[in-house]
């Protein structure tokens, strides 16, 4: 990142930490996992039919996975939605973007700057959320050893970096899903329709995966990379899906970068 990039880069950061939206989103990061260890330790059972489910009241580290699969549905999407999603098109709501192209600093610059926070946020979000996870469930059912999809067991220390390794697999589909709302937000020009877009746009490719006649699609749409960590759960670990995510997920992620950089380049603001 450029010097001019980095400044603009701690702009943006200090406005997210303005903006009730950020906090409204790492509000949900860390609450949404306190809500389900205290639901299900009150009721004693457990989402029984996804992989972990059975063992939260094992081990606490098996909340964090189970929260990783329940998340992928709209959750974690929508809170990335709502810092990439109105990262550029608040400019334009609040009339601040022609004076942004003002200064001593070029498109690119900027867009970087913005590129870098939204991705930042995204980022923070998902290792808050999982590591709130991992403390919440450790108090409720403790840090004890966890069984892997093999039917091994590994132990809690060699669980945690395996759970925090599956975060860092996590972070590839949700990266690409913050392109896709900073193409929205710089197309729309409207902070409300680039985040209920880029959550759309997240649903739709969940739809198509199960349809009847399109299950072939089902490893290339990039709903299914959010699974991609599960084979680091296994023993020995099985990397095909975490490589097969990372590129499947460049094909998502980097076309809609690169288009959001060329709308911005051209983006008139002569109207103001």
């Amino acid at each position: 990142m450029s010097p001019s990039a980095a400044t603009v880069y701690r702009w943006e950061l200090r406005k997210l930490r303005s903006q009730k939206r950020t906090y409204l989103g790492l509000g949900a990061a860390v609450a949404v996992p306190i809500i389900f260890v205290v639901a299900t330790s009150l009721r004693g059972g457990g989402p029984n039919d996804v992989a972990f489910g059975r063992y939260i009241h094992q081990s606490g580290l098996a909340i964090p996975l189970v929260m990783l699969l329940f998340g992928a549905i709209w959750m974690y999407p929508l809170i990335t939605a709502l810092v990439a999603g109105d990262i550029i098109a608040s400019e334009d709501h609040n009339g601040t973007l022609k004076t942004i192209f003002t200064r001593s600093l070029d498109r690119g610059q900027i867009f970087v700057g913005k590129m870098f926070a939204a991705g930042s946020y995204a980022i923070a979000a998902i290792l808050l959320s999982g590591t709130v996870a991992i403390v919440a469930g450790s108090i409720a059912s403790g840090f004890n050893p966890l069984p892997t999809l093999s039917g091994s067991t590994v132990s809690a220390p060699k669980a945690l970096e395996l759970v925090f390794a599956s975060l860092l697999v996590y972070l590839m589909p949700i990266l690409a899903v913050v392109c896709i709302g900073l193409l929205l937000s710089a197309l729309t020009r409207n902070s409300a329709a680039a985040i209920v877009g880029t959550l759309m746009v997240s649903l739709l490719i969940q739809l198509i995966g199960i349809l009847p006649g399109l299950g072939g699609l089902q490893p290339y749409l990039l709903s299914t990379q959010f699974n991609a960590w599960q084979g680091l759960l296994r023993t020995p670990a099985d990397w095909d899906p975490v490589l097969r995510s990372a590129w499947v997920c460049a094909l998502y992620g980097l076309p809609a970068l690169v288009a959001a950089y060329l709308v911005f380049l051209r983006r008139d603001v002569a109207g103001g």
